[in-house]
C-alpha cells in the first residue's frame, strides 16, 4: 500500500495563506479614505494577533479534525454550544459558495468577451459548486497543489495591484491628500460597517488545525505556519491598501469595488490581455478558496453529526479515503439552491446579498471560542500545551476580550438596521430576517438531533 500523502510546514503555511487572505478585500475597504490604515493596523493587532495566538494554543493542546468545535466541547460539553458553532460554521460556507459562483460568469465575460445570458450564467455558477464539491471528497493533501497555487496567485495579485497603486503614485502624483487628521480613525457609520469586512479577511486559522490527521507534526507545524502565515497575511494587506489609497481618489472607489475594479482604475483600462489574465488568475484563488475552507467546515459538520448535534447526513463519509461526503454533498445542494432562487431575483447586487448573511452566521460562530479559550486555561491548568498564549491572567483576558468586542461591533453593523429610511432598511432587513431565520432552524435541528439520539440536554 503507498504511503499516505502529508502536509509539509510549506503546505501548511501556504494553506494559512490561502484560507485566512482575501485579496478581494482591500479596495472595498479603502473606501473609507486614509483612515483605512489605522482600521487595518488597529484590527491586526487587537483581533489578528490575539486570534492567531489562541488558535494557536488550542490547536496544538486540543488537536483534532473537529477544529473548533471540539476546542468548545471542551470547556462546554454538557451544553449545545459546540452544536450551535458547528451549525453557524457550517451554513455559511454553502451561502459563501453561492456569493463567489455568481462572479464566476462576471469573470468569464471580462476573461473571454463575451456576454453570458441568463441560463448560461446559472449553469455556470452551478459548475464552480460542483467542482468544489467533487474536489472535497478527496484527501486535502491530493488537493495541495491547489490549495498552494492559490495562495501563490493571492499574493501575486496583492504584490501586483499595491505595486500598480505604488507606481500610479510615483508617475501622476498621490491621489488623496494626506495629513494628520485624514489618518485618524473615523467612527460614522460607514467606516464601521468595515469592521465586519476586514475581520472576516482576518478569520480562518482554525481551518489547519482540522487538517492534523495530514500532518507530520501538528505540533510543531500549526504555530509555525500560523504565526508566518499570519506575518505575510498582515504585511500583504498593509502593502495592498497602502497602493490603492495613494493612487484611487476616495470617491472613485465604492463599498462594492473589487480586485479587478480597482485594476482597471489603476491601470485606465477596462479590458485587455492584462485585465483578462488577472480575472484569470482571480478566478483560480476563488476556486483556492472555496476547496481549503471546505476540507475544515466539513470535518467540523461530521464531528458533530458523530456527536449528535447535527443530522447523521451530516456523518457520512467515504469508507475508501474517510473523507467527509455528506457535509460536502449537502455543500452543494443547498449553494445551488441559493443560487438558482437568485438567478430570478431582481436585485442585481447578489453577491453582497449573499456574501453579508453568510458573514453573519460566520462571525457569530467564533464567539464562543474565546471565553471557551478562558474556560480551558481555568479548568485544565495541568494539560500539556506545546504552544502557550503568553502572559499571566490579565493579559490573556485582554487578549481573549477584544476579539469578542470586535466580532460583536461587526455583528450589529452587518445585520441590525441602524436607520429606518427605506434605503438603509431594503439593504439591511433581509440580512436580519435571514440571520433570524438560520438562528432559529439551527436550534431546531439541534434539539430535533439530541432529542432523537436520547442526549441529555
Amino acid at each position: 500500500m503507498a504511503a499516505k500523502k502529508k502536509f509539509k510546514l510549506m503546505d501548511a503555511i501556504l494553506t494559512v495563506i490561502c484560507v485566512v487572505f482575501v485579496a478581494e478585500a482591500a479596495a472595498p475597504v479603502a473606501s473609507i479614505g486614509n483612515s483605512q490604515f489605522f482600521w487595518w493596523i488597529f484590527m491586526i493587532v487587537a483581533f489578528l494577533l490575539p486570534y492567531g495566538l489562541i488558535s494557536s494554543e488550542l490547536g496544538t493542546t486540543y488537536n483534532g479534525d473537529g477544529g473548533m468545535y471540539d476546542w468548545i466541547r471542551a470547556a462546554y460539553p454538557e451544553g449545545k454550544t459546540a452544536g450551535r458553532v458547528a451549525w453557524y460554521y457550517w451554513i455559511n460556507f454553502p451561502l459563501w459558495m453561492a456569493s463567489l459562483a455568481v462572479l464566476i460568469p462576471d469573470l468569464i465575460s471580462i476573461i473571454t468577451g463575451a456576454t453570458i445570458g441568463v441560463i448560461p450564467s446559472l449553469l455556470i455558477q452551478l459548475a464552480f459548486i460542483w467542482i468544489v464539491v467533487f474536489i472535497s471528497f478527496y484527501p486535502v493533501a491530493d488537493s495541495s497543489w491547489i490549495v498552494n497555487g492559490a495562495a501563490l496567485i493571492k499574493v501575486l495579485l496583492a504584490l501586483i495591484m499595491g505595486g500598480l497603486g505604488i507606481y500610479g503614485a510615483i508617475t501622476h502624483g498621490v491621489a488623496n491628500e494626506y495629513t494628520v487628521a485624514s489618518l485618524l480613525p473615523s467612527f460614522d457609520t460607514n467606516s464601521l460597517s468595515y469592521i465586519s469586512v476586514i475581520i472576516f479577511n482576518c478569520l480562518g486559522f482554525e481551518v489547519i488545525c482540522t487538517l492534523t490527521d495530514s500532518m507530520d507534526n501538528p505540533k510543531k507545524d500549526i504555530p509555525k505556519s500560523i504565526i508566518t502565515g499570519g506575518i505575510v497575511i498582515a504585511a500583504i494587506y498593509i502593502f495592498c491598501a497602502f497602493g490603492i489609497g495613494v493612487a484611487i481618489p476616495t470617491d472613485q472607489i465604492s463599498s462594492d469595488t473589487g480586485l479587478l475594479d480597482a485594476m482597471m482604475l489603476l491601470t485606465g483600462k477596462t479590458g485587455g490581455a492584462f485585465i483578462a489574465v488577472m480575472a484569470l488568475l482571480f478566478m483560480v484563488t476563488l476556486f483556492g478558496n472555496m476547496i481549503s475552507w471546505s476540507f475544515g467546515v466539513n470535518s467540523v459538520a461530521r464531528y458533530a453529526a458523530e456527536n449528535h448535534d447535527l443530522p447523521q447526513v451530516f456523518a457520512k463519509h467515504s469508507e475508501k479515503t474517510d473523507m467527509p461526503t455528506g457535509p460536502a454533498l449537502m455543500n452543494g445542494i443547498v449553494a445551488s439552491i441559493v443560487v438558482v432562487i437568485g438567478a430570478f431575483l431582481p436585485d442585481s447586487n447578489l453577491f453582497w446579498s449573499f456574501f453579508a448573511l453568510n458573514l453573519v452566521m460566520f462571525l457569530i460562530s467564533y464567539l464562543p471560542v474565546f471565553p471557551a479559550f478562558l474556560k480551558l486555561r481555568k479548568n485544565d491548568p495541568d494539560r500539556e500545551r506545546p504552544f502557550r498564549v503568553p502572559g499571566g491572567n490579565v493579559i490573556q483576558k485582554v487578549l481573549a476580550i477584544l476579539p469578542m468586542v470586535m466580532i460583536i461591533v461587526s455583528i450589529i453593523f452587518t445585520a441590525v438596521p441602524l436607520a429606518f429610511d427605506s434605503e438603509t432598511l431594503a439593504a439591511t432587513l433581509p440580512i436580519t430576517v435571514g440571520s433570524v431565520i438560520f438562528l432559529v432552524l439551527g436550534e431546531i435541528i439541534i434539539f430535533a438531533c439530541r432529542k432523537k439520539n436520547a442526549v441529555k440536554l
